[in-house]
C-alpha cells in the first residue's frame, strides 16, 4: 500500500463509484494519507444517452400500458380498409386482413421486450452474485463454474433454443424466457468474473482484507460498484441480441404462434403471404421498431462504458 509521503506518484484506481470503499477510507486514515480519496473522472452520459434512455423507456411505457389505451385489437379484421396506407385512422397502415399495424407493433413488441429484458436481469441476479464470489475467492467453485459456463456457451445459441424447442413443445413465453436465461447467465457470469478478477488485488480491496474486512463487505462495498458499469454496459448489449434472437426466431415460426403478434412473426406473415410487394408496411414498421431499439440500447451501453471508463488517477 502507499504511504502517502513525499515523492511517492503511485497511480490508484478510485474504489467505487458513488462513494470511496472503506479499503480507501481505512488506509487513509491508518497510514497518514493526507491528500482526498481520488474520484474517477466520469464523463458525462449527454444528450445521445438521454434521448435513447427515452424512447427505450417510452417503448416499454407503450407496450405495459397496451391493454388499456385507446388501441384497435390487433385481431380485429376490418376488410373495409384491407392494404391501407398510413392515415388519421390507422397511424401505420393495415395489412391483408385489415389488423391496424400500429396495434400489432406496439402489442408485438411486449414479447420481445418481456424476452429481451427478463432473462437479462435474471443472468445478472445469477451470474452477477456468482461472478462476482468465484472472481474474488477463485478455488476449485471458481474452476467448476468456469468450465460450466465454457460447455453452455460452446452451443450457438439460436441453434440450441432450436433444438430444445424441438423436444418441449409448445412454445410459450415462459420456456423461451427460461431458455434466454440459461444462455445470458454464463454470459454474464464470465463479464463479472473477469471485472472482479480486475479489482480483486487492487490496493483499496487489500487494504480492507488487512484491516479485518469481511468478504461480504468487501463484495458489497468494494467491488459490487466497480463491477456494476461493466455489467449494466453488457447487459443493454445482451438485451439488444435477445430481441434479436426472438425475432429470428419468431420469423422461422419457433416463437410466440400467431394470432398473439411479435415483432417476427408479423413480419414473417407478411413474406409467407408474398403481401410485401403490394403492403411494404407490414415488415417495414415492426424491422424498423427492432432497428431502433436495437440502437438505442447499443448506443446506451456505448455511452455508459465511456462514462464509466476506469482509469488510473494519482494522490
Amino acid at each position: 500500500m502507499p504511504d502517502g509521503g513525499p515523492g511517492h506518484d503511485l497511480p490508484v484506481l478510485a474504489p467505487n463509484i458513488g462513494y470511496p470503499g472503506i479499503g480507501a477510507d481505512l488506509a487513509e486514515a491508518t497510514v497518514g494519507i493526507t491528500s482526498p480519496v481520488p474520484t474517477r473522472a466520469r464523463r458525462p452520459l449527454g444528450p445521445v444517452f438521454r434521448i435513447s434512455a427515452g424512447w427505450v423507456l417510452h417503448m416499454i411505457q407503450l407496450a405495459v400500458l397496451a391493454p388499456v389505451l385507446p388501441l384497435t385489437n390487433p385481431s380485429t379484421h376490418n376488410y373495409s380498409a384491407v392494404n391501407a396506407g398510413p392515415s388519421i385512422h390507422h397511424l401505420l397502415g393495415t395489412d391483408d386482413l385489415g389488423r391496424d399495424l400500429f396495434s400489432r407493433v406496439i402489442f408485438g413488441s411486449r414479447p420481445s421486450l418481456v424476452i429481451g429484458f427478463l432473462p437479462v436481469v435474471i443472468g445478472l441476479v445469477l451470474g452477477g452474485f456468482t461472478g462476482l464470489l468465484a472472481g474474488y475467492r477463485g478455488g476449485i467453485a471458481d474452476g467448476v463454474l468456469n468450465a460450466a459456463s465454457f460447455v453452455i456457451l460452446a452451443f450457438p445459441a439460436l441453434l440450441a433454443i432450436m433444438v430444445v424447442e424441438q423436444f418441449w413443445t409448445p412454445v410459450s413465453l415462459g420456456k423461451l424466457t427460461l431458455m434466454f436465461a440459461v444462455i445470458a447467465t454464463p454470459l454474464l457470469f464470465r463479464i463479472i468474473r473477469a471485472t472482479t478478477l480486475s479489482f480483486a488485488n487492487r490496493e483499496f480491496v487489500v487494504a480492507a482484507r488487512a484491516l479485518g474486512a469481511r468478504t461480504n463487505r468487501i463484495l458489497l462495498r468494494e467491488l459490487l460498484p466497480n463491477v456494476i458499469p461493466a455489467a449494466v454496459a453488457f447487459a443493454l448489449i445482451g438485451v439488444a441480441t435477445a430481441i434479436v434472437l426472438e425475432g429470428a426466431l419468431a420469423f422461422l415460426g419457433l416463437s410466440i404462434a400467431l394470432p398473439s403478434p411479435s415483432l417476427g412473426n408479423i413480419i414473417n406473415e407478411g413474406v409467407n403471404n408474398n403481401l410485401l410487394q403490394s403492403n411494404p408496411y407490414i415488415a417495414v414498421w415492426p424491422s424498423l421498431y427492432i432497428f431502433l431499439i436495437l440502437t438505442a440500447h447499443n448506443l446506451m451501453a456505448d455511452r455508459l462504458r465511456s462514462a464509466f471508463d476506469i482509469r488510473d488517477v494519482k494522490l
